[in-house]
């Protein structure tokens, strides 16, 4: 895999779990508020972890880590997800795939392996804004679709969450992402942080009340809906 970081433990980003987080390097997408521009742009710039490295590590804190976190990046960009992922699970993890679900064949392809016990995946706006929230012009949403029916199904643990950005969200977009995960399991509001390492410029975080309004909204179609720290 192109691996290109590793956090070597978090507390928050695997629900009820100790973890690793392993980072992929590149993305289809270029979502402005994105806090991990060069692990996107210029992912040939960070270091290089090889697999070994990674397997080596995760063998000595299998009594200290529950679980292992694939991120990136989107990690289905990665051809030998599944055989890695495979090797981690051997080991005794339990693993969490973020994506940005514009690769429904290759989630399933993963499901169907059960190397996956947990996806988070992004719903980054209404399906109208989608192009611009990426930063990718007359994109197909069609893919987006099929994975959030295909997590719906309930054949693997999962959340769908969404980066919320004052200039890029209003309270319309989440009654229309409300409408479109209607009963799904968990969802999430995570307000945008400036990393210092975005792509994007003059991008700033909604307010508590703002986050507010927006799970209000929400919680006629989803039951477990909740705002997140980050």
């Amino acid at each position: 895999m192109n691996i290109h970081g590793l956090q070597k433990l978090t507390l928050v980003d695997f629900p009820g779990k100790t973890a690793a987080i392993i980072f992929s390097g590149s993305c289809n997408f270029r979502c402005p508020f994105c806090h991990n521009a060069t692990l996107v742009l210029d992912p040939t710039s960070q270091p290089y972890y090889p697999e070994e490295e990674i397997l080596e590590f995760l063998k000595k804190r299998r009594n200290m880590l529950d679980g292992v976190v694939f991120t990136g990046g989107e990690p289905m960009l990665q051809n030998d997800l599944i055989p890695f992922a495979a090797k981690v699970k051997e080991l005794g993890y339990s693993i969490k795939l973020d994506t940005n679900g514009s690769f429904p064949d290759k989630l399933k392809a993963i499901i169907d392996a059960k190397v996956v016990d947990y996806v988070a995946m992004d719903v980054k706006n209404s399906l109208e804004k989608y192009p611009i929230t990426i930063g990718i012009p007359n994109f197909d949403t069609a893919p987006i679709l099929e994975s959030i029916a295909l997590l719906k199904e309930g054949r693997v643990d999962y959340e769908f969450r969404t980066t919320v950005v004052k200039e890029l969200h209003e309270k319309k977009d989440f009654e229309s992402i409300g409408k479109l995960l209607t009963n799904s399991k968990n969802y999430f509001l995570q307000s945008f942080v400036d990393s210092k390492d975005i792509i994007g410029t003059c991008l700033t975080p909604p307010t508590l009340e703002e986050l507010q309004i927006y799970l209000n909204c929400l919680k006629s179609y989803i039951t477990n809906v909740s705002i997140r720290d980050r």
